[in-house]
C-alpha cells in the first residue's frame, strides 16, 4: 500500500514543469531525499524542500554519472523508515525509465513502493509538435521502440523486419544516435521511402525544435537543422500532419545553448528568462559566497540601534547577507511582518540606495519599498547620486562585497560625511564545476557564455588555468562596461554588452547577437 511506501519512483513528465502531475509534485515538496536525472527540469527540482538531500544521477548518451547498478544501489542505501525518498526520472518510470529495474530492487531488500506515473514523451513530444500518434484514417495504434539499439547488430531485441510492416504510428525513444540506420532498416525491409517522418528535439521544452520529411530523407533533414539528443522519431502517416497541426511556436533562441556563470543562487532569474527565449541552460557556477574575512564590521552594525541619513547596498547579496546578519543578532517575533523586521529597525529613518533594480527588488520583498537607485547601475551611479547630499554632519552605512571597489566609499569620504563600512561576504572560486565547464567546451557544446560581474570572469579564468584561449569558440557577454573591461583586460573578447545592467539587459545582448527572427 502507497501509505507504507518508503521510496517513490515518480515520472516528472516530459520536460515541461506544467505537465508533471500533482501527486508528484506533492512527493517532491516533502521529499527528505530526491534522486533526479538529467531530463529533469531545474524548476521541478527547486520544488524540493530546502532540508531535501539532492542527489543528481543524470545519465547522458556518452557519460553516466552513476551505472544502473550503482543507482540501484544508492536507493536501497537511502531508503529508510520515517523518511520519504523519492526517484524522480524524466517522463514515465515505466517507459524505458529501467523503474522495474529499480523497483526490483528495492522489492528483493524489502523496502517498500508506490509508482508515480508521468506524462511520456512518446506522445507529448509528438503532440508539441502538432503530431497526434493515432488519428482516425491514418493510424490506429502505435508502438514505442528503442532507439538506443543498434538495429544492424546480429542479435537484436527488436524484430525490426515485423516492425517495418506495422501499419500504425512507429515512436523511437533514445534514437538520434542511430537514426539513418534505423531510416535504413526499415526500408531494407519494405517500408517506402516516402513514408512521413518527424523528429522532434526537447519536446515539450522552450527549446523544442522539429525536424520533417520523409524516411528517405529524415536523417538529412535532422542533421542539416542539428538536432540532437534528447529528442523522439516518429514515423508514419500522423507525421505529415505537423505542418497543419503545429501549435508550439518556435523560440528566437531555440538550438543554442548558453552558459550561466553566476552562483547557483543567482542564477534562476537569468535562466528563467533564456529558456523562455528557447535557449537550452547550463550553468557553470564558478562563484560562491564566503563571510568576510573579518565578520565584526558586519556584526557590529546588525547589533546596532544607531541611526543614518543614508544606507547604500551595492548588491543583492549584501541585502540578503546584512538581513539575515541583523535577525540573528536580534530576532524579530514569528508573526511581525517584513516591515517590522530588525534590520527595518536599523535603517528607518535613512535614505536607502540600492546600485540597481535587482537590489531594489531585494530590498523590496524584506519591506523596505523606497530604495532610490541611480540613472547608471553601478558604483558610479551611486557615487553620483550622493553627490552634492553629503556633508560632515552626514552619516552613512555602506553595505558591500569585500573585494568591491573603493568609488562609493571615496565619494562619502571626499564629502567629510562619517562612512561606516560594512564589508558583508565575499566571493570565492568554487572549483567543483571545472569539469563540466572543460567538457562542454571541449565539446564544442556552448554557443554563449554568460558573465553578470567581474568576479564571474576572474573565476571563470582562474578555473580554466589562466588559459583564456579556451573560450575563443564560445561568444561571449557581459552585463555591463565595468565586466566588459574586466574581461577585456584578461583577453576575453565580448561579442556583446548589455544595454543596462541588468538581467534582462544581459538577455536582450543574448537575444540580439544570436536570436533567429520570429
Amino acid at each position: 500500500m502507497e501509505q507504507n511506501a518508503q521510496a517513490y519512483l515518480v515520472g516528472a513528465g516530459p520536460g515541461d514543469p506544467g505537465l508533471m502531475t500533482v501527486r508528484a509534485l506533492e512527493l517532491v515538496q516533502r521529499a527528505d531525499v530526491l534522486v533526479y536525472d538529467r531530463l529533469v527540469s531545474p524548476d521541478v527540482v527547486a520544488q524540493a524542500p530546502a532540508t531535501c538531500e539532492l542527489v543528481y544521477v543524470g545519465k547522458s548518451p556518452d557519460r553516466h554519472t552513476l551505472a544502473q547498478h550503482e543507482i540501484n544501489a544508492l536507493l536501497v542505501e537511502k531508503a529508510a523508515p520515517g523518511r520519504t525518498l523519492v526517484r524522480l526520472k524524466g517522463g514515465d518510470p515505466f517507459v524505458f525509465g529501467r523503474g522495474g529495474e529499480e523497483a526490483e530492487e528495492l522489492r528483493s531488500h524489502g523496502i517498500p513502493f508506490a509508482v508515480v506515473p508521468g506524462v511520456t514523451s512518446c506522445i507529448a513530444a509528438p503532440a508539441y509538435a502538432g503530431i497526434p500518434v493515432t488519428h482516425r484514417g491514418m493510424a490506429s495504434s502505435f508502438t514505442v521502440i528503442t532507439g538506443h539499439e543498434d538495429p544492424s547488430k546480429l542479435a537484436s531485441s527488436v524484430d525490426w523486419e515485423q516492425v517495418a510492416h506495422l501499419r500504425g504510428t512507429l515512436v523511437f525513444l533514445m534514437g538520434m544516435k542511430n537514426l539513418p540506420v534505423i531510416a535504413e532498416s526499415l526500408m531494407a525491409y519494405g517500408m517506402p521511402g516516402e513514408t512521413p517522418a518527424a523528429v522532434v528535439e526537447r519536446g515539450t521544452w522552450p527549446a523544442q525544435r522539429v525536424a520533417v520529411g520523409c524516411l528517405d530523407t529524415i536523417a538529412a533533414e535532422a542533421a542539416e537543422r542539428g538536432l540532437a539528443n534528447p529528442a523522439v522519431i516518429v514515423v508514419g502517416q500522423v507525421a505529415a500532419l505537423h505542418d497543419e497541426l503545429a501549435w508550439f511556436d518556435p523560440r528566437p533562441l531555440a538550438g543554442k545553448t548558453v552558459g550561466i556563470t553566476r552562483a547557483r543562487h543567482q542564477a534562476s532569474e537569468l535562466r528563467t528568462e533564456l529558456e523562455a527565449l528557447g535557449a537550452a541552460v547550463a550553468e557553470f557556477p564558478v562563484s560562491r559566497l564566503a563571510p568576510p574575512a573579518d565578520p565584526a564590521p558586519l556584526a557590529a552594525a546588525a547589533a546596532s540601534r544607531e541611526t543614518y541619513d543614508f544606507a547604500v547596498f551595492t548588491s543583492a547579496n549584501g541585502v540578503k547577507t546584512f538581513f539575515r546578519a541583523c535577525e540573528a543578532a536580534c530576532p524579530a517575533p514569528a508573526d511581525a511582518a517584513p516591515s517590522a523586521s530588525s534590520a527595518a529597525a536599523v535603517l528607518a529613518g535613512a535614505a536607502v540606495i540600492a546600485v540597481g533594480p535587482a537590489t531594489a527588488k531585494a530590498l523590496a520583498t524584506r519591506g523596505v519599498r523606497s530604495a532610490i537607485t541611480p540613472d547608471s547601475f553601478c558604483a558610479e551611479g551611486v557615487a553620483d547620486l550622493l553627490s552634492g547630499r553629503l556633508g560632515p554632519s552626514e552619516r552613512v552605512l555602506l553595505v558591500r562585497a569585500e573585494d568591491a571597489r573603493t568609488v562609493v566609499a571615496d565619494a562619502v569620504r571626499a564629502a567629510g560625511a562619517e562612512l561606516v563600512d560594512v564589508p558583508a561576504y565575499r566571493t570565492v572560486l568554487r572549483e567543483d564545476g571545472k569539469d563540466d565547464l572543460l567538457a562542454a567546451l571541449r565539446a564544442g557544446s556552448l554557443d554563449a557564455l554568460t558573465f553578470a560581474s567581474s568576479s564571474a570572469a576572474r573565476n571563470t579564468v582562474a578555473l580554466l588555468d589562466g588559459d583564456a584561449s579556451l573560450l575563443a569558440g564560445v561568444s561571449l557577454f557581459s552585463i555591463g562596461p565595468l565586466t566588459t573591461a574586466t574581461m577585456e583586460g584578461l583577453g576575453l573578447a565580448v561579442r556583446a554588452e548589455a544595454g543596462s545592467s541588468t538581467v534582462g539587459g544581459l538577455v536582450g545582448a543574448v537575444l540580439g547577437s544570436l536570436g533567429e527572427p520570429s
